[in-house]
């Protein structure tokens, strides 16, 4: 009776052991609570990359839902992934669905990242989207053509260098330079003694220097001085020299106006200029006045009053010529 009584006791703590055990398990395993009611969520991926079921759903890196199941969608292209959430927790429709990683190697879970938590909420059978996850091996494949286009770049720059050796850094090249920086330097130095010479004239030469810019001062004062004389003369001279301009303005009026008549033959200047025999006599008389003025500042005003003309020589008569009917001797 007793060895009854202990197989019986053996065989309920064994029982109550191993249902503690299996309650424990589900608790805390990634499934979902027997005791916790959940919804389903209708998750569509171009790729869940290393994504399992039984994979946890977290919002805000709290968990609120398992994978239940992962299967190939009816268009072959994308994969549905069914979520089991937890019915106490509400995920809003402007939340974003990622599929993420724990550390660099861990498990894959489902993120679910809330934004204004806008209205409606997600229910029971609803379709969402999900973002691509991160494809490491993708990345590698990038990776690599980015190497190789690296690669081709370094291979380029190498023959670039090797090219800029050969045409540039050549040793014809290197020698003018070398000429270049030799000649620089000649200049700098014959640069340095003339400024050298400058410091010296301007050293030997300070008084003179100054005595030249003083007389520039009195000069540019001298020069301010007649310029305000200058506007003193004609601020109190304005009216003066406005009439001096109008006469002047007149005078060149007049006299265009009297050439115009010259050119046009009126009055007796005209008439002289436009009749050539009128002219020709103007000019003889002006001759002739030219030669009398000319004796008379010569011989005096007298001798012309009282000159007598002389009289004319007398000769004496020949003597008749035999041959004009003379006698003979």
């Amino acid at each position: 009776m007793d060895s009854k009584r202990l197989e019986l006791k053996v065989g309920l703590f064994v029982f109550v052991g191993l249902a503690l055990l299996a309650v424990a398990v589900i608790q805390f395993s990634k499934g979902t609570s027997l005791f916790r009611g959940t919804y389903t969520l209708r998750l569509h991926a171009v790729n869940v990359g290393g994504l399992k079921e039984r994979a946890g759903v977290l919002l805000a890196g709290y968990q609120v839902g398992s994978v239940s199941v992962i299967k190939l969608a009816d268009d072959e292209r994308s994969v549905t992934i069914l979520l089991s959430i937890y019915k106490n927790f509400k995920i809003y429709h402007d939340a974003r669905f990622v599929i993420e990683q724990s550390g660099f190697l861990g498990d894959e879970y489902v993120s679910v990242i809330p934004t204004a938590n806008t209205l409606p909420v997600w229910t029971n059978n609803a379709d969402v989207e999900c973002q691509e996850p991160f494809n490491l091996q993708e990345v590698a494949r990038s990776a690599a053509g980015f190497i190789q286009r690296i690669d081709d770049t370094a291979k380029k720059l190498d023959a670039s260098v090797s090219d800029l050796q050969r045409v540039v850094l050549n040793e014809q090249t290197l020698t003018n330079f070398s000429v270049a920086v030799s000649n620089l330097r000649t200049f700098t130095e014959q640069a340095m003694g003339t400024i050298g010479d400058i410091n010296a004239i301007i050293a030997t030469n300070g008084s003179q220097a100054s005595l030249a810019v003083s007389n520039a001062v009195v000069f540019s004062q001298e020069l301010d001085r007649l310029a305000g004389s200058a506007d003193l003369l004609l601020t109190t001279n304005g009216a003066e020299i406005s009439v001096a301009v109008k006469n002047i303005e007149a005078s060149t009026e007049i006299l265009t106006n009297l050439m115009a008549d010259l050119q046009s033959g009126k009055g007796l200047a005209g008439t002289v200029l436009q009749n050539q025999q009128l002219s020709t006599n103007v000019q003889a008389i002006a001759s002739n006045l030219a030669t009398a003025t000319a004796n008379l500042n010569r011989l005096g005003l007298w001798h012309f009053l009282w000159h007598k003309e002389p009289p004319p020589p007398k000769w004496p008569t020949p003597a008749p010529s035999p041959r004009e009917g003379g006698q003979q001797p």
